[in-house]
């Protein structure tokens, strides 16, 4: 069984970037994807990590 929970998402500042958090867990593990996109322009990328420190440390790096 696969559960989704969504940690975090914010809105970069001035650029128009909206980027989130979501943990993925199942009976092998928990995994964390990071995701920023432009709504308007239908343009996204993911990334997906083991801890949760590395995907928050993703996440913020993205919104600087």
């Amino acid at each position: 069984m696969l559960i989704i929970k969504m940690l975090k998402s914010k809105k970069h500042i001035t650029k128009k970037w909206e980027v989130s958090i979501i943990e993925l867990k199942n009976n092998a593990g928990r995994k964390f994807k990071v995701t920023r996109r432009i709504p308007e322009l239908s343009v996204a990328e993911t990334k997906v990590f083991k801890t949760k420190k590395e995907a928050k440390k993703q996440f913020d790096e993205w919104l600087k």
